[in-house]
Parts: C-alpha cells; sequence; structure tokens
C-alpha cells in the first residue's frame, strides 16, 4: 500500500516503516537481480564455448516449470536462494544455444549485442521511469496474465506447426508484454503490492530472459531478410 504526504505525516512511525520496509525489498531484489543476471550470463557463455545442444522443448518445460515450482515453495527460507540460482542458471544454459546460432549467422554478434543494449534500455529506462514517478499500474495485472497465456500459447502452435508468422507476431507480443510486466511487477514493489524479494527477483528475471530472446529472434529475422 502507498502511503500519501499527509498520511505519512498523520502515520509518521507507520509510514517511516512502510517505506524503509519496501526500500529493502527492492535493494534486495535488484541485488538478487544482478547475481542471477550475471550467473545466467556466466552458464549461457559456458554453453556457448562448450557447444552445447539445446535441451528440447519438452526438457525446457519441465526444467523451468519444476524449478518454478520449488522456488515458489522455497521462497521464504534460504533455499529459495539456492532454487533462485538453479532456476537463472537453467535458463541461462538454455539460452546458450540459441546466442550460438544467432552468433554463427552474418552480422551476428551485432545481432546479438543490439539485443542486449535494447534489452537493458528497455528495462533500465522502465523500471526507472516506475521508481520515480511511483505510478500504480495494477490494473495491467489481469491484461498481462491474459496477454501472456494465450502469447505463450500461440507460441507453442508455431513451434509446432512451424509458422514462422506466427513465431514472429508472437515475438513482437512478448517485446509489448514483458515491457508490460517490468513496470507492472515494479509499481507492485513499490506498493508494497510484492514483499517477496526471491519472487520478485524472479518476475523481474524471466521479464528481462523473455524480452531479450523476443528482441533477438526480431532482430534475427530483419537481418537475414536484408
Amino acid at each position: 500500500m502507498s502511503y500519501s504526504k499527509i498520511q505519512a505525516i498523520a502515520l509518521p512511525h507507520g509510514g517511516t516503516e512502510s517505506v524503509l520496509a519496501t526500500n529493502k525489498v527492492i535493494r534486495n531484489t535488484y541485488m538478487l537481480l544482478s547475481m542471477t543476471l550475471l550467473f545466467a550470463a556466466a552458464t549461457a557463455a559456458v554453453a556457448v564455448a562448450m557447444k552445447l545442444p539445446h535441451p528440447g522443448l519438452i526438457i525446457t518445460l519441465v526444467g523451468y516449470f519444476g524449478l518454478l515450482f520449488a522456488t515458489t515453495k522455497l521462497r521464504n527460507s534460504g533455499w529459495g536462494i539456492v532454487s533462485v540460482f538453479a532456476l537463472t542458471g537453467f535458463m541461462g544454459y538454455t539460452l546458450g544455444p540459441i546466442v550460438s546460432h544467432y552468433l554463427g549467422l552474418p552480422n551476428g554478434g551485432q545481432t546479438v549485442m543490439t539485443a542486449m543494449g535494447g534489452t537493458a534500455a528497455i528495462f533500465l529506462g522502465l523500471s526507472g521511469y516506475a521508481l520515480t514517478t511511483r505510478k500504480d499500474f495494477s490494473f495491467m495485472g489481469g491484461f498481462l496474465t491474459v496477454g501472456i497465456l494465450l502469447a505463450f500459447v500461440a507460441g507453442l502452435a508455431a513451434i509446432f506447426f512451424e509458422i514462422p508468422a506466427l513465431s514472429l507476431t508472437v515475438s513482437a507480443a512478448f517485446v509489448l508484454l514483458m515491457s508490460g510486466l517490468i513496470l507492472y511487477e515494479t509499481s507492485n514493489i513499490i506498493h508494497g503490492g510484492e514483499t517477496n524479494y526471491v519472487m520478485a527477483t524472479v518476475t523481474l528475471f524471466v521479464s528481462i530472459f523473455n524480452l531479450f530472446t523476443s528482441l533477438l529472434h526480431l532482430l534475427g529475422f530483419m537481418n537475414s531478410s536484408d
């Protein structure tokens, strides 16, 4: 819950505690997010260097949802941190072969770096906007839930039925949806809707991961069509 200046003056003790608690969640979230991003980047780099094959769709989905379930269950204990690193490290490993594929294409290095720069700019811009303006984006929750579910199903359909146009549409949709999710989750932390920094980290990490892979797909297609 957010407090206005009048509420903070009327309830200085409770208001101060609320602000301190929120700031702690924000600090812990971004600290853990930074560490998991570095860890995922390291596992992706190892996968690229060793030319490891992609585990496949089934193993990827089972591994992701299994580790996500474990992290959710362990979020209030020290093992939750271990589970977060297991989840993000696994996602980094699945990213390695994807990056290797694009690096093997003409101008592949430029494509990967552009996707990374675009992801960083979008995340920092949207997070900074939510943190400085402190606007409440909770109204986006229902739309994002439905949108992500539909895009996920459409993405699976594009893979199984091998429809490139649908795959590109899904990537474009994910860029918008993940941008919205970054705004939503940052706002959620600020206004007390998310008080667990482990789960906040997972949400932001997944947003960044999907944003990067979606931009990579779109940029790779644009470069190949030149």
